[in-house]
């Protein structure tokens, strides 16, 4: 059987290579070029190197510009917006479980993997009882791919086992760091690549008090703002306040107390679904380190779901993807469009 295993030449896909081809499999390494950088070339020269100590073939393949139109350009749009984006989530469907489904379909594999630590199970798309899940940024991918996917890690419950082999083995410097929260972003500075890649200057406009109508002072434009945020409003008041609500139409942030960030229900679009049926009752996530939370769901139509929490949630942010699981399955989910 053959596998062709998208590579960063960092530790969890090396390992996963690795894993497989001591499984039996004919492996292959394919590393995805989505955007011009160091840390790109370092990725190469790192997949490259482990291929050839595995003494597997090695494929560059260039999705700059899918990548761009796809994520980066959505990555910006969203913000310009007042949407706190998840681009992570586009990633795998686009990509890494989308054009390299389709590449190792033209390389005839029978499967593809990753370094994700998730798991299929009789074509269901499955959590891993570690602190490392990543199904919540898997949800999104087409579920006719599940049965092709392979997930070596699943068995793993320390990323201190996973860097033990690739040490062991010699497949990756032990000075390797981890990877950074938006690969495209540099040093995680959101704000910066933000004023850097947009056409037009960010407007200022008002911070309002929600529940009074208070007009407390200006911000320096809606893209550096997201829901529950507290830190860097450079407002004075007798309480903490955190940024509320988001209103685009007339570049106005609205902020409250902590207690005025919770809501039981919101509306979810762009719906991908991972099994046929949904129960009415689930667990949900608002974001990857949400724990799950006992839910209602009730289908409005075709491309919109309104979910009802049994208990409040905190800061629930437009733009992020909403998460269902019925136990360890994880069901599927959608972009949070509006709280209700």
């Amino acid at each position: 059987m053959k596998v062709l295993v998208g590579m960063s030449g960092g530790v969890d896909s090396s390992v996963s290579a690795y894993l497989l081809q001591k499984e039996g499999y004919e492996v292959i390494g394919a590393t995805m070029v989505l955007f011009d950088s160091d840390s790109t070339k370092k990725s190469i020269e790192d997949a490259k190197k482990v291929c050839e100590k595995l003494g597997i073939k090695h494929y560059t393949i260039n999705y700059k510009d899918e990548f761009k139109k796809e994520v980066i350009d959505n990555f910006i749009n969203s913000y310009k917006n007042g949407l706190t984006p998840n681009p992570c989530v586009i990633c795998n469907k686009k990509f890494k479980f989308g054009l390299l489904y389709e590449k190792a379909k033209e390389l005839n594999c029978d499967f593809i993997a990753t370094g994700h630590y998730a798991n299929v199970i009789d074509n269901k798309l499955i959590r891993v009882n570690n602190a490392k899940d990543q199904t919540y940024f898997l949800y999104n991918i087409n579920k006719e791919v599940l049965p092709h996917i392979l997930f070596p890690l699943n068995k793993f419950d320390t990323k201190d086992e996973i860097k033990k082999i690739a040490y062991d083995n010699n497949l990756v410097e032990e000075t390797l760091k981890e990877s950074q929260e938006i690969c495209f972003v540099p040093n995680d500075d959101y704000a910066k690549y933000l004023e850097d890649n947009m056409e037009e200057e960010p407007k200022k406009g008002k911070f309002i008090l929600k529940n009074t109508g208070q007009i407390l002072g200006s911000h320096k434009g809606i893209m550096y703002y997201t829901i529950g945020q507290r830190k860097g409003l450079g407002i004075s008041y007798e309480k903490p306040l955190y940024v509320k609500e988001i209103d685009v139409n007339n570049n106005i942030i609205y902020l409250g107390m902590e207690e005025d960030l919770y809501n039981r229900e919101v509306i979810i679009n762009n719906i991908n679904l991972l099994q046929d049926e949904l129960p009415n009752k689930v667990q949900a996530k608002i974001r990857y380190r949400s724990p799950l939370s006992n839910a209602t769901i009730e289908k409005i139509n075709n491309d919109e779901i309104k979910v009802i929490f049994d208990e409040p949630q905190k800061s629930i942010t437009p733009g992020q993807s909403l998460v269902m699981y019925d136990n360890d399955v994880c069901l599927g989910g959608g972009i949070i469009s509006k709280i209700v």
